[in-house]
């Protein structure tokens, strides 16, 4: 007699819930999303301001080939979902109204305009860097990146002992600051690659030189989401649907039912009880522990402290007439006082000279027309924000400031930007928390500080056999190519023989 297929919920259709559904769907399972949002994306969401949809989260996809193996295993490609677009300039960095920088896809082009801001020695320097970027990528993809759980042991072994140099040359015990030092002289360049810590949420005074990685993430490509990020989530729930995976919007996951010390199904707020073979968990881990999802499920992973949780952010997503700075894509205005910046971030509080991110929606024009001088075009405005600690509460005052500090950075580079009540919309620490329940506002899961983070961030399997994990807070950590990797890991975890 033919087995039944297994039944397996998954709560949060985020991006790691969506790739998990996707590949169990693939592979016979039959699978229930449930969504407390009305829609699918998580963490990739847009906002409505003035009449105009603008991306709310994530801006931009590396690691396409990520997202091409999740569609090739569902039999489908994704080109046939979503239209892409390359971008030729990864983004354009402000240190004042005269110093600026783009970063190209081209490496070479890159190196030209690092060598005419800095002078050619910086340009040699930023060769080597790249070097050791790819170097460090090429011996953590395999072993690390698309290990289930991998621990220090198991990598070691996964690399193989003649290989135990690379994986002492990726300097994992330096932290990302220093490293930056031994490659650059110039304070600038020191500075703009030191971002790539806030990637995933962290401070580059106390991450680790291996996320130097995120230099040749990029320079593999990034590409443009053409119509906004959504489409991709909601190019995700299509091929979802395609392959018979049921989404149930709007309601929200009250406990998770056990039988016999393992997870049988999940309660509904509704009063529905799902039965499940299994349950895959793709929501702040934070949640599980302070008891959201049931007391067997409070006890499925470590608890870990508010002073862990990754960085946050505040956000303006507006609709506004710029001037004065000629806008890419993507654009950082860069703090004056970069270790200030993140000393009053690990403090707790709202910096005072801030580093600005800045994603104008609608450059590059696709047919290549400059904008004209009075057109309004979408913004999202963006600056690190410490996570809601339990004694946390920033005032309206500190908010007001932190918006005139940011708007003032702006302002410093040569960029003016028209701020209309009707055309504006703000979100806090605060507003994160209660979109994303558990996780005080943070958005990457826990700080990626010391070498030891990335072994901590548990695995797709959970204390509470049938409960598996996936989503930025867990292995192999925030980003949309990890946190689908980690959904992929999950499923498969789902589906392997006990």
């Amino acid at each position: 007699m033919a087995q039944s297929a297994k039944v397996v919920a998954v709560i949060g259709a985020g991006m790691a819930g969506l790739a998990a559904a996707i590949d169990l769907a693939a592979c016979g399972a039959r699978v229930v999303v449930i969504e407390r949002a009305a829609g699918p994306g998580g963490k990739m969401r847009e906002v409505e301001v003035a009449g105009q949809r603008i991306d709310a989260g994530p801006t931009v996809l590396t690691l396409r080939h990520v997202f091409d193996e999740l569609f090739d295993h569902a039999g489908a490609r994704l080109e046939d979902y979503v239209e892409l677009r390359p971008t030729a300039v990864l983004a354009r960095h402000a240190w004042s109204a005269d110093d600026r920088l783009d970063l190209f896809a081209d490496v070479n082009a890159s190196e030209a305009a690092i060598g005419h801001l800095a002078g050619l020695a910086e340009a040699r320097r930023f060769a080597g860097f790249c070097r050791e970027a790819a170097r460090i990528y090429r011996t953590l993809e395999r072993p690390f990146l698309r290990s289930e759980r991998p621990s220090v042991l198991r990598l070691t072994r996964a690399i193989g002992w003649r290989h135990l140099a690379d994986l002492w040359r990726i300097r994992p015990f330096t932290t990302l600051w220093r490293a930056l030092g031994d490659h650059f002289h110039d304070p600038r360049l020191r500075q703009l690659f030191g971002r790539y810590a806030t990637y995933c949420g962290s401070s580059p005074f106390e991450s680790p030189a291996t996320l130097m990685l995120v230099a040749h993430v990029e320079q593999q490509g990034v590409w443009l989401v053409e119509g906004g990020m959504q489409r991709l989530a909601r190019a995700l729930e299509r091929l979802a649907h395609a392959r018979s995976v049921e989404f149930r919007y709007g309601t929200s996951v009250t406990e998770l039912v056990t039988a016999a010390g393992r997870v049988s199904g999940v309660q509904l707020a509704d009063g529905t009880r799902l039965n499940a073979d299994a349950v895959i968990y793709n929501g702040d881990l934070n949640a599980l522990t302070a008891g959201k999802m049931g007391e067997d499920a409070s006890r499925a992973v470590p608890t870990s402290a508010p002073n862990a949780r990754s960085l946050s952010a505040v956000t303006w997503s507006l609709v506004a007439q710029t001037e004065g700075f000629p806008l890419e894509r993507h654009n950082v205005f860069f703090s004056r006082d970069y270790s200030g910046e993140f000393e009053s971030l690990r403090n707790g509080r709202l910096p005072a000279n801030p580093t600005v991110y800045v994603c104008a929606q609608d450059r590059p024009r696709v047919d290549n027309d400059e904008m004209a001088s009075d057109a309004r075009e979408r913004l999202l405005c963006l600056v690190n924000a410490p996570a809601i600690r339990d004694s946390d509460a920033q005032s309206e005052r500190d908010l007001a400031a932190c918006e005139s500090n940011t708007f003032a950075a702006l302002e410093r580079c040569g960029l003016h930007v028209e701020r209309r009540l009707d055309a504006i919309q703000r979100t806090t620490p605060h507003d994160f928390d209660r979109l994303f329940p558990g996780s005080g506002g943070a958005l990457y899961g826990s700080a990626s500080h010391g070498w030891r983070s990335s072994f901590v961030r548990p695995g797709s399997r959970s204390r509470l056999p049938g409960l598996f994990l996936a989503g930025g807070g867990v292995h192999p950590g925030p980003g949309m190519p990890m946190t689908a990797l980690s959904g992929r890991l999950a499923a498969a975890a789902v589906l392997a023989p006990r």
